[in-house]
């Protein structure tokens, strides 16, 4: 009789903790999870500043922590890593050309992605600017200006580089517009612009670090928030940001990858993840890392930073379906114009 008790108690003492252990996940919310961001390279700031503020609000929302990974670098760069294994639940390249290969090439999403989030997916714009030593010495203005004898360009790779290729473009349309512009004429600008850039980084950083790190350059072609930070970080004195008459609409895109997003259960979190960028205070966050927000508040509060030039979209162009392989496919304009410094 002892032992049955005995047993019986041990059963009860078993099931007990079990129902406590139960509880105790109940208790405790979803088990936690960690997204990838896979993203280009001048945005590590604004991810910085954006990732607690969502985590905290998803926590408050679900009761379940999240925990958010950065990986930075040229754009193009990146969405090669993750076609090629890079288990990204979410990415915020540069051009909607590189997650087009991700859909295409890599079955990671589906092709109509830009329908899925406002705005073509793009939560904010940017352009193309030039930044100058302190007091503009080479007193550069225009695209034309680049042109001058002996002036050192820095700018990234456009193979490797969203930046490099907004700039690319940039100068092409440029060019294009000018009095007399022609698909010659565009071509003969952009072959005596990249016969002045001594180096080409692999990403829009490095560039940055080229420019006002080393010293190497008279203007860089830089995203306007990369301009702006550069700024703020070197302090007043040092470097100017100069607009040009003209620059190119920059529409960085953003997109969960539903393959990787299934696969992880994390499709409802990366989805909410990139849809609290739209929300007054992602567009807040984004305002206050120099790009320029969608929100009608957003804009009152930071819109007076930019100058109000003419931006071209690149869709009146063929949009970057037309343009990549056009200008940066193997073989194609840019590998034909650019030979590197001997």
């Amino acid at each position: 009789m002892n032992r049955i008790l005995t047993r019986r108690a041990a059963l009860l003492g078993v099931s007990a903790a079990t129902a406590a252990a139960a509880g105790s996940r109940a208790f405790a919310g979803p088990a936690p999870v960690t997204l990838l961001n896979v993203s280009y390279d001048p945005t590590r700031e604004l991810y910085k500043a954006y990732n607690p503020v969502f985590a905290e609000n998803w926590r408050r929302r679900t009761g379940q922590t999240v925990t958010i990974e950065q990986s930075h670098g040229g754009s193009a760069k990146q969405a090669l890593s993750v076609l090629n294994g890079l288990q990204a639940d979410v990415v915020t390249l540069g051009i909607s050309g590189d997650i087009d290969e991700l859909a295409q090439k890599g079955h990671l999403l589906a092709e109509t992605w830009q329908s899925r989030l406002p705005n073509h997916a793009t939560p904010y714009h940017s352009t193309i600017v030039f930044l100058v030593r302190a007091g503009n010495p080479k007193k550069i203005r225009t695209w034309a200006d680049l042109l001058q004898p002996g002036l050192q360009i820095i700018t990234p790779n456009p193979k490797t580089s969203s930046g490099g290729r907004w700039n690319y473009i940039a100068a092409w349309i440029s060019a294009l517009k000018a009095p007399g512009g022609s698909e010659a004429s565009a071509r003969a600008y952009l072959d005596k612009l990249y016969k002045s850039v001594p180096v080409l980084d692999s990403g829009a950083r490095g560039s940055t670090t080229t420019f006002t790190q080393r010293g190497v350059g008279d203007v860089l072609l830089a995203w306007e928030n990369e301009a702006f930070l550069a700024q703020d970080e070197l302090g007043p004195g040092k470097v100017e940001i100069v607009t040009p008459p003209l620059s190119v609409l920059a529409e960085p895109p953003v997109a969960w990858l539903d393959t990787v997003t299934a696969r992880k259960q994390t499709t409802a979190v990366a989805k909410a993840y990139l849809e609290g960028l739209y929300s007054e205070r992602g567009q807040e966050i984004i305002g206050q890392n120099h790009y320029r927000p969608l929100t009608i508040k957003a804009q009152a509060r930071y819109g007076a930073r930019y100058p109000k030039i003419p931006l071209v979209n690149v869709r009146d162009y063929g949009g970057w379906a037309r343009l990549q392989p056009q200008h940066f496919a193997d073989g194609a304009l840019f590998d034909q114009l650019y030979k590197p410094p001997k």
